[in-house]
């Protein structure tokens, strides 16, 4: 065998035996690198749980704020609804109050008148004593906004007046018009609160 050869032949023996050491030596490699992830991976899984937890303790106590003032509204709204429902129905039940109080002075009046009439002889002076009352009661219901509906001489409407009969018109200008007022209407601020009995012409 020449010198040559028998290079050649050593030579590849040598790099037989050196590749089971770079099979192992890469094997190695990726054992270590997947060692090298497996801890990231680890590491990264703490960090999440870590992480999960602390957002999770936000999360509740955001909720307990959040129910802690929908339950403090729900309070204040039902306590609202209460006292709301109590002051209408004592309105309800008292609200005519001022208006009677005013009225007891009136009844007063009415009392005195009548003691008097069973007792007098000059009856105008009666008459002029009721007349007074009167004229203090209308005054007021002016002061409370009722006022007197003007009916003999208007067109006659449905909005105001209530027709009780119908007769001939004396003139042709009275047609459609109310020529007797049966019994007074009133209006409460520019509201109808009873419509006046009239007779009109045709």
């Amino acid at each position: 065998m020449s010198e040559i050869e028998f290079n050649k032949k050593e030579k590849e023996t040598n790099e037989q035996k050196s590749q089971p050491e770079t099979k192992t030596t890469n094997l190695q490699q990726e054992q270590t690198n997947a060692a090298e992830e497996e801890l990231d991976n680890d590491k990264m899984t703490e960090k999440t749980v870590d992480d999960t937890a602390e957002h999770s303790e936000d999360y509740k106590k955001k909720f307990d704020e959040l129910n802690d003032s929908h339950l403090r509204l729900m309070a204040e709204f039902d306590n609202y609804r209460k006292r709301t429902l109590r002051e209408k129905s004592e309105l309800i039940k008292n609200g005519g109050e001022a208006a009677l109080i005013h009225l007891l002075p009136i009844v007063d009046d009415f009392e005195r008148a009548l003691e008097t009439i069973r007792k007098a002889e000059d009856m105008k002076a009666v008459i002029e004593g009721v007349e007074l009352i009167y004229n203090k009661f209308t005054a007021y219901l002016s002061q409370q906004g009722i006022e007197a509906i003007e009916a003999v001489g208007k067109p006659f409407t449905t909005d105001m007046f209530d027709a009780v009969a119908m007769i001939p018109a004396p003139d042709p200008e009275m047609k459609g018009k109310v020529l007797d007022c049966v019994q007074l209407g009133y209006k409460l601020h520019d509201k109808v609160i009873r419509h006046a009995k009239v007779v009109v012409g045709e």
